[in-house]
């Protein structure tokens, strides 16, 4: 039987997100739950992120940023860059984890990601204690380790990670693919 339960309970798990801004002379790295795809065509997709935030005006000031997914073996960084501000200190050395140039957009995009996503901000909505950034994607990074031999990324094998009510988790194992339920049997 279900019963209610708190509003603040929502769709678990999510991405848990790098997300590095600013410009080559000034970037940060801030960690973001709130991400997801909302479009395909443009691809676009949101990021949401609190006001009071370092990176929040970082973001807002030069409207793009770069979205990496994460990886169990980049955990460490990901929860660090999620506690601590870099108006402190500098998130990049204290992590540990490694600038690559970004290619469309200013900031740099994390090294270590196997996948980071370009984009472009195409407004800001305030939504009560996070205010969500619409943004398009104007440039996907790979790392060519996870090409297959048919030139396919094979995200499964990037061993990506996600967040669930406090807890940071690996993807478990493919259960099917998509149209599975209803592919012809031979």
């Amino acid at each position: 039987m279900k019963e209610s339960w708190k509003p603040g309970t929502l769709v678990y798990p999510l991405p848990a997100v790098l997300v590095s801004c600013g410009t080559a002379e000034e970037s940060n790295l801030i960690t973001v739950a709130w991400a997801g795809t909302v479009c395909t065509n443009p691809a676009m997709l949101y990021i949401s992120v609190r006001p009071e935030r370092h990176s929040y005006g970082i973001i807002k000031r030069h409207m793009e940023f770069t979205v990496n997914l994460t990886t169990a073996a980049m955990a460490n960084a990901t929860d660090f860059c999620g506690v601590r501000s870099g108006a402190d200190l500098d998130k990049w050395a204290a992590s540990g984890l490694h600038r690559y140039p970004g290619q469309c957009v200013s900031c740099p995009a994390v090294e270590e990601s196997p996948i980071s996503i370009e984009c472009r901000v195409k407004s800001i909505i305030p939504l009560g204690s996070h205010d969500m950034f619409l943004a398009e994607v104007v440039n996907v990074l790979a790392d060519k380790q996870y090409f297959d031999a048919d030139g396919r990324f094979d995200l499964e094998s990037a061993g990506l990670m996600s967040y669930s009510h406090g807890g940071y988790y690996t993807q478990g194992d493919k259960i099917g693919h998509f149209g599975f339920s209803v592919k012809k049997k031979k």
